[in-house]
């Protein structure tokens, strides 16, 4: 059985905008939750015109009361550029709020160029090798349990809730793996971003996993984009979208997602033309019975829990109709 759950950037399309881009990542939650799908997860993203999702704490309040069900996660608050102590109380905020449908997913990512770095930290420069540091004071905070010698030991992250949010480590690598093994913490593999080395880190978290008050056994999710269309000469046109898209982002500067007939109408180098043949090995794109046969293959290489599918094309019908087609492909049994 494959568990199926949703990461949602608020693409922008072109031609669009950044309200109408909101406005569909709630109407996706609401799908999504009504389609089985356990847990939905939103990004923080800065500096891009592309992405609307720059706060992912205050759209997954809006999220969470919107929807009933389905878990409300952040896929990831990136954690180095904020205190873990304020973390832990905006997390404890929601949690009591939405009992047991919080997910907090962190991430090492720096968010951005280095300037837009400064800026979130008002000019603080912070290291990215405090994460693991980070991730157990927020730990700490959110268990009440730091050590007398922490520094900030006494100090209480309010409002107090009688259940906790789920933690999740987002990591590409062996390091990340160990990471949140360590931590005895969920991990989540982002294959979407990076299709090597995530049956080791998969496999070496499971190993090393250290059982800890949060949980007693290693939970995995691995994240990948999915187009899934009737036929599969639609879903690789729709896909063609996010070729460019990955492309786009990758140069910097304008992000949104252009249309089909922007893509058509441009001409690409045989540097690019490699480029997105790299980029392919991160996705799964095809008809019903290819695209199963995909995640089929995927799991029995990362022995995963889970499933997490995003999926940035720039036609929004075609984007639900995949969604829903996965969902016919694995029924989803009630998670809640």
């Amino acid at each position: 059985m494959i568990k199926l759950s949703v990461l949602d950037q608020s693409p922008v399309s072109s031609g669009s905008t950044p309200k109408e881009a909101l406005k569909r990542t709630i109407e996706l939650a609401e799908l999504t939750e009504e389609l089985g799908y356990h847990r939905f997860w939103v990004a923080e993203h800065h500096n891009t015109n592309g992405l609307a999702g720059s706060s992912p704490t205050l759209l997954m309040t809006h999220l969470a009361s919107q929807t009933s069900r389905i878990r409300i996660g952040s896929g990831g608050v990136l954690l180095p550029q904020y205190s873990p102590y304020k973390v832990a109380e905006d997390a404890q905020l929601l949690e009591n709020l939405f009992p047991n449908r919080i997910d907090l997913g962190l991430g090492r990512s720096p968010g951005g160029d280095a300037l837009t770095r400064l800026a979130l930290t008002d000019g603080v420069r912070k290291s990215l090798n405090e994460f693991p540091r980070q991730i157990q004071a927020l730990k700490g905070h959110l268990e009440h349990n730091l050590p007398s010698d922490h520094p900030y030991y006494g100090v209480t992250a309010y409002p107090l809730s009688e259940t906790k949010p789920e933690l999740w480590h987002l990591g590409i690598n062996k390091r990340g793996a160990r990471s949140a093994a360590e931590l005895g913490i969920s991990f989540t593999f982002g294959h979407f971003i990076y299709s090597v080395g995530g049956q080791e880190a998969i496999r070496h978290y499971k190993q090393e996993f250290i059982p800890s008050s949060y949980q007693s056994k290693p939970k995995t999710n691995v994240c990948v984009f999915v187009v899934c269309a009737e036929t599969t000469e639609e879903a690789e046109e729709h896909a063609k979208t996010l070729d460019d898209w990955l492309l786009k982002v990758a140069k910097g500067g304008d992000t949104t997602v252009s249309s089909i007939e922007e893509v058509h109408n441009r001409s690409y180098s045989e540097e690019e033309l490699k480029k997105i043949s790299t980029n392919r090995p991160r996705m799964i794109v095809g008809n019903p019975a290819e695209v199963k046969q995909g995640l089929i293959g995927l799991q029995q290489k990362y022995d995963n829990d889970e499933f997490l599918i995003i999926t940035n094309i720039h036609d929004y019908e075609a984007k639900k109709k995949s969604y829903e087609l996965l969902a016919e492909l694995f029924p989803q049994p009630s998670f809640f």
